[in-house]
């Protein structure tokens, strides 16, 4: 029997294939559910931010003669990031146990294989649409009760002296509207130190709206940011609220804000001046009233110097400034952040673990880390995952150069160990500035990045 919640359930299909499409479509026809379709990854983003879902359907592959899921494992991530109470379900012809956990490590709530059977896609599809409205329910309720009870700040781990320093500062200036600018490297916090400024100020109670600018095309990031109407370009089929009118009265984070493109910096330079801006393809002017927090790994000045960016720009955003050290200079957070990490993995993963014994952490803290906490939280999932009792092992973790892997048995190690050994031996040579690693590897700051989030560091 259909509950009447899952009964008007709207559910996207992604597959670059009409008749999969189609025959998803039909079947689901049969429950009343509301069903679009989207061909691409491109579009499924594109229609998630028009709409709202309580399933979606994917493939894992989308270019032709192509069956390494890495398209599908790259969009999943992407929805994480955007919506992480929307249920994803993940489809391939190529299937595979390996596909399959990574699949469910990024996100995915379960995985169907083609061809399939249709009692199981649509009682998969029953369990999460109920899974996800519950959830997401639950959380509205959890929120509400926390900001009653004043518990909405997140969770923040800081033993070293120089952590409790930032953390002093940031609830200094929380209370004000004055731009702040999060630098450090990449992976070290700066997303947790805005949502702390933000619970901490008195917009708490409205929506903190991240935009991550490195992710943002040239061609759409005006659209983005500012929204568009009906018309505005060739796929403009709707208006569209930007990222300044989703955050009003409250909080936009601007992360990665080196990257915003340099003819769109004098656009971002105005809304942050006046307040004002109109969407694409209108001419009615329109105010925001936001506070803007923006983060970066790049040295801004050096930009500026390099002509790459605006120097006023930078002098409107960087009212505060607050810098994260690095994990490898604040080496007493790391027992806490393997406490921390331990505790929150092992209820997600329904294991009851113990602290890691001495020789262990003795490891964990002669690591350098140049994937700072990011990489952390990755190889502590990792441990958790594959360890067989309640203690983490040292085999348990995957630490490259300074752990298990070495030099002198790159010969055992497949081709993307390899250049997740060579990504890691760059970091920690360039004290994890993402700009030089990259150059020195002959990469793009942007390719740099998606081989970052694709072995978590």
């Amino acid at each position: 029997m259909k509950s009447s919640s899952a009964q008007s359930a709207r559910i996207l299909i992604a597959d670059d294939q009409k008749d999969v499409l189609e025959a998803l479509r039909f079947l689901f026809k049969g429950e009343g559910w509301q069903v679009q379709t989207a061909d691409s990854p491109q579009k499924v983003l594109r229609d998630i931010s028009d709409n709202e879902f309580d399933l979606l359907l994917i493939d894992l592959n989308y270019a032709r003669d192509t069956t390494s899921g890495a398209e599908g494992l790259d969009l999943l991530e992407k929805l994480h990031g955007i919506d992480a109470t929307l249920p994803v379900v993940v489809m391939t012809a190529w299937g595979s146990v390996e596909l399959a956990v990574e699949a469910m490590r990024r996100g995915a709530q379960d995985f169907i294989q083609k061809p399939w059977e249709n009692a199981r896609v649509l009682a998969i599809a029953r369990a999460q649409i109920q899974l996800g409205q519950a959830l997401r329910h639950g959380r509205r309720l959890e929120a509400e009760n926390k900001l009653l009870r004043g518990e909405s700040s997140p969770d923040v781990v800081a033993e070293s002296p120089k952590m409790k320093a930032v953390l002093s500062l940031a609830q200094r200036v929380a209370g004000s509207d004055a731009s702040v600018l999060i630098t450090g490297e990449h992976g070290t916090g700066k997303g947790v130190v805005a949502s702390l400024i933000h619970a901490a100020s008195g917009r708490a109670s409205k929506p903190l709206v991240t935009v991550n600018t490195a992710g943002l095309a040239e061609g759409v990031f005006a659209s983005e940011l500012f929204g568009h109407v009906k018309g505005a370009f060739t796929d403009a089929k709707a208006d569209r609220v930007g990222r300044f009118e989703l955050a009003e009265g409250g909080t936009l984070f601007l992360d990665e804000i080196a990257n915003v493109p340099l003819p769109h910096q004098p656009k971002l330079l105005r809304v942050l001046e006046t307040g004002e801006f109109e969407r694409v393809g209108s001419s009615k002017t329109r105010r925001a009233n936001v506070r803007i927090l923006s983060a970066t790994n790049a040295d801004l000045r050096e930009e500026v110097k390099a002509g790459r960016f605006r120097e006023d720009l930078l002098f409107r955003l960087n009212t505060i400034e607050i810098h994260l050290p690095p994990l490898r200079e604040r080496r007493e957070d790391i027992p806490a952040f393997v406490r921390y990490f331990a505790v929150k993995l092992g209820q997600r993963y329904r294991k009851s673990l113990v602290p890691p014994d001495e020789p262990v952490l003795r490891l964990l803290m002669n690591y350098s880390w140049p994937g700072n906490v990011r990489e952390l939280s990755h190889a502590m999932e990792r441990a958790v995952l594959l360890a067989e009792g309640p203690s983490l092992r040292a085999s348990d973790f995957a630490l490259g150069a300074e752990g298990q892997a070495s030099s002198s048995n790159l010969d055992e190690m497949s081709l993307e160990e390899v250049e997740a050994y060579l990504m890691r031996k760059t970091l920690a040579r360039f004290d994890g500035n993402v700009s030089k690693a990259a150059e020195a590897l002959g990469l793009s700051r942007s390719a740099f990045y998606r081989r970052l989030e694709k072995y978590g560091l």
